[in-house]
């Protein structure tokens, strides 16, 4: 008879049904939780027993998060979480305003009302979040926010790019809520955006969105002395 409990939400299930998309997102979560950090070394064996996957399935999975940036494979050394360089990282977050800044800009002149809907309710559960010191919640839900004014765009090519430029930078994205004041900080700049947004106002969506990744990039950098990159 087949076993047919289900694995705990953040493991894949066991055996032969352990895809390659599985395994490449079981080693991002536990990188974006600071679990795994930069610069430590990914043993196959090691991924193998956590997921039950095959080893053939846990190399795919590692190259496909090289491909994202994420990880370092070397030859004769193996596999190693990327450190991110200052300099990236300021990279990353330049080509992120552009790119999110478009997208605000294009939702903002949609007339996608069921999506601007939902944007509403994530700012009114964001907004709940304030002063509650609820960090790692309100890092999720800034997370579906920005998730929802990129799918808003109707845009597949941002959708793609900043999809790419967010995966390395998952443990500073969330790192700096932990802050004192960030939360109300990040929360204003998502107010003023989603109003934009609502309104259909897309050149002042979009500064805004440019404001709002600029200071996320000032408040990253004020990590930079806590944090290896």
């Amino acid at each position: 008879m087949k076993n047919t409990a289900k694995a705990a939400p953040d493991e894949p299930a066991k055996g032969e049904a352990v895809r390659v998309g599985d395994v490449a997102h079981w080693l991002r979560e536990r990188i974006r939780a600071g679990r795994i950090v930069p610069g430590q070394r990914l043993v196959e064996a090691d991924i193998v027993r956590a997921t039950g996957a095959s080893r053939g399935r846990v190399r795919e999975a590692l190259q496909r998060l090289e491909g994202e940036g994420l990880i370092l494979l070397e030859e004769f050394r193996g596999a190693s979480v990327r450190q991110i360089t200052k300099d990236e990282m300021r990279q990353i977050y330049r080509a992120r305003m552009a790119l999110e800044g478009m997208a605000a800009h294009d939702f903002a002149a949609s007339l996608d009302a069921e999506a601007k809907r939902q944007l509403a309710l994530l700012q009114e559960e964001l907004n709940g979040f304030e002063s509650t010191g609820d960090h790692e919640r309100f890092a999720r839900i800034n997370d579906a926010w920005h998730l929802a004014i990129i799918e808003g765009a109707h845009n597949d090519y941002i959708r793609i790019f900043v999809e790419r430029l967010r995966v390395p930078l998952y443990r500073l994205l969330f790192t700096t809520f932990y802050k004192a004041h960030r939360i109300d900080d990040a929360n204003a700049d998502h107010r003023q955006i989603t109003a934009a947004i609502l309104a259909g106002d897309a050149p002042e969506a979009e500064r805004l969105m440019r404001n709002h990744i600029d200071h996320a990039l000032s408040a990253v950098g004020q990590l930079e002395d806590d944090l290896a990159f």
